[in-house]
């Protein structure tokens, strides 16, 4: 059998794909990210769903340099705000990125809400398109939790020092890293999107 196609990922997030790259590579599945084609012009997310964005990065992504193409979107959605800050989690304060500027508003807008009203969830939603810009492979994973009063931990990103895992009674920021990859939103997604990536890709290299 041939070897598998190399994957384009549709991120320049570093840490998001360090992660996507840690799930991906016990699988013999070369990825190179975006940023390695300087002619790739930035996919704008203006989709009103994570899938939306995510399959619109992807598709995009695909026929402008015609590659395989992994996506993803997530974020958080916080109950007692009726989903917010959603699609624009990497965006709330209105800069991309800015995870302190993030997290100051996100508590500002819980100040008021007491603790059994707190709770929230994870969301990533990971799609593979081929070369035309077909979609080939979608998953979506969550992961709940509840929304704290201060930061603890210094791992993860985005949100994670807020987020607590119930069962681990610590936030994403304070669980080890090893831990977060088997139990995150897009470790769940990525358990059911892996299998139907290595699936296609294999087809292909037949």
């Amino acid at each position: 059998m041939s070897a598998l196609p190399s994957v384009v990922l549709a991120s320049r997030n570093k840490k998001k794909i360090g992660e996507v790259l840690e799930l991906l590579a016990p699988h013999g599945i070369a990825v190179v990210g975006v940023d390695q084609f300087p002619e790739m012009h930035e996919v704008e997310e203006d989709g009103a769903t994570f899938e939306a964005n995510a399959v619109k990065k992807a598709c995009e992504t695909a026929l402008k340099l015609g590659r395989w193409t992994i996506a993803e979107d997530s974020g958080l959605c916080v109950d007692a705000l009726h989903g917010a800050p959603g699609v624009y989690s990497a965006r709330y304060a209105g800069e991309q990125g800015k995870d302190e500027a993030n997290n100051l508003k996100l508590l500002e807008a819980l100040q008021a809400v007491p603790e059994h009203e707190r709770t929230a969830h994870y969301v990533c939603y990971a799609v593979l398109a081929d070369p035309h810009g077909k979609v080939r492979a979608a998953a979506e994973g969550r992961c709940g939790g509840r929304m704290l009063r201060e930061l603890r931990g210094e791992n993860g990103f985005g949100y994670d020092p807020l987020f607590l895992v119930p069962e681990y009674h610590r936030t994403f920021g304070e669980l080890d890293p090893a831990v977060k990859r088997h139990i995150s939103h897009r470790a769940r997604a990525f358990e059911r999107f892996i299998p139907q990536v290595v699936r296609v890709l294999q087809e292909v290299a037949e």
